[in-house]
């Protein structure tokens, strides 16, 4: 049956009909139907320009359109769309030495190619497991690897409750959060000594020798753009390394570019034994993940078979989009251009706190910021409860409705926009989110 396509007038009963949209209630939804991107913008069906405040989901970091990986990705589904991942294939090679050579090992790597971050992240636990002879796995509250049962076990928050009781083996632990310790202080120092306390502690109750591998979020991502206390990953390496746990980033949305550097590993100075990634490899133009392994732990399966495997890993077409767009972050400075939208993030951001006191605080790293919304800054009562039941949804569509799409979750919005966006754009969001949240504000 010839499936046609149906007028762009069309398309919002259709997909209301016949779609379900992912960690949302279906009905009474009227999202816009977006059918072109062009740099920092989206456009709809009624021609209405939007800004792309958060890189779609913290992804897009070459901005919508970009015609070099556009072309890669029609020429070699035209040449070789599909090769079985046991065979050897000229872009997987290529993409995975230009990934180990970004990486932040000085004795190289090596590469398992996934379709998305949460199947890496699963991947991950299995390479750890098989490697250590350890079932253990510490994972932070408050963090999010992934929404299948495997992932969705890993994830610290309430995404992850539908899986549950989940895989056995996962151990969780409190990362600090300066802003709202769990460790009862309003001390960035004392916040990481109480923090590494608990951990180590944590450690010694499951037994750091049952222990195969910590997976943590150099920067938690979409639970708030939280980020550590100076020195804390340095001190989870340490702690680590003390008990030979392996240290697993998830470079899924700070990886390629996000904080300014190809990985936050560069950024914090720290080291992991394996890192995963997603979103920005591609630019989220073709979905594509993935595990990096260390060479010293990579040259172990050499003799032992890989437990993993999937139809779609090493896609032909995902790694020519990853070739096109790894190729376009070195030729058009992109790490660099991340560098300098830090502080025209922060300068922005910190005005419309001054100006709006339900900004309670701004915080973030190259050019991944995040916004927590707070009823009284004095006592921190977020706006709305973080895992409640009531939304800031009203507010999110008040800023689509103005033409800015920013991410959000609970009481805090994620600012992460292309990293190629311009300055004058930059300030075109900020217009809006000053306005948005002057009308917050006044909200009963």
């Amino acid at each position: 049956m010839k499936v046609s396509e149906p007028p762009a007038r069309e398309a919002a009963a259709l997909h209301a009909k016949h779609v379900l949209t992912p960690w949302v209630a279906q009905g009474a939804r009227n999202p816009p139907v977006v059918v072109r991107g062009e740099g920092s913008y989206l456009y709809d069906d009624r021609g209405k320009r939007y800004i792309d405040f958060s890189a779609g989901l913290v992804a897009v970091n070459l901005g919508h359109g970009h015609a070099a990986v556009a072309a890669a990705i029609g020429e070699q589904a035209r040449t070789l769309a599909y090769a079985a991942p046991t065979f050897a294939h000229d872009r997987r090679a290529e993409l995975a030495r230009a990934i180990i050579e970004l990486s932040p090992w000085s004795d190289g790597g090596r590469v398992f190619f996934t379709t998305g971050g949460g199947e890496a992240n699963e991947d991950a636990m299995k390479f750890a497991r098989v490697l250590t002879g350890r079932h253990k796995l510490l994972t932070a509250y408050r963090s999010f690897h992934g929404s299948a049962p495997g992932a969705g076990t890993l994830s610290g928050e309430n995404r992850r409750w539908p899986n549950e009781p989940g895989i056995p083996g996962v151990v969780r632990f409190f990362a600090p959060f300066p802003y709202r310790s769990p460790f009862h202080t309003r001390d960035a120092g004392e916040e990481l000594e109480r923090a590494i306390d608990h951990l180590e502690t944590v450690m010694n109750y499951e037994g750091a020798a049952n222990v195969a591998a910590l997976l943590i979020e150099p920067v938690v991502g979409s639970n708030g753009v939280i980020l550590y206390p100076d020195g804390y990953l340095a001190r989870v390496r340490e702690l680590c390394d003390r008990h030979g746990i392996l240290l697993i980033f998830d470079e899924v949305m700070t990886g390629f570019g996000r904080t300014g550097e190809a990985f936050a590993a560069q950024r914090f100075g720290v080291t992991p034994d394996m890192f995963t990634f997603a979103k920005g490899v591609t630019s989220a133009y073709v979905p594509l993940g993935g595990v990096a392994v260390r060479e010293d732990l990579a040259q172990r399966f050499d003799r032992t078979p890989l437990p993993s495997g999937h139809t779609f890993s090493g896609h032909p077409v995902a790694m020519a989009a990853g070739v096109a767009t790894l190729q376009a972050y070195r030729e058009e400075r992109v790490f660099e251009r991340a560098r300098d939208l830090e502080p025209q993030l922060s300068e922005g951001l910190n005005a419309l706190q001054q100006r709006h006191r339900v900004i309670g605080e701004v915080r973030g790293v190259g050019a991944f910021f995040g916004i927590e919304l707070v009823a009284d800054r004095e006592t921190r009562t977020p706006l709305v409860p973080w895992q409640g039941s009531s939304s800031l949804q009203p507010f999110f569509n008040d800023l689509l409705a103005r033409g800015l799409y920013v991410l959000g979750r609970y009481n805090v919005a994620i600012v992460a926009p292309p990293l190629t966006i311009s300055s004058e754009q930059l300030g075109e969001g900020f217009a809006i989110l000053d306005a948005a949240l002057g009308e917050l504000q006044a909200s009963p």
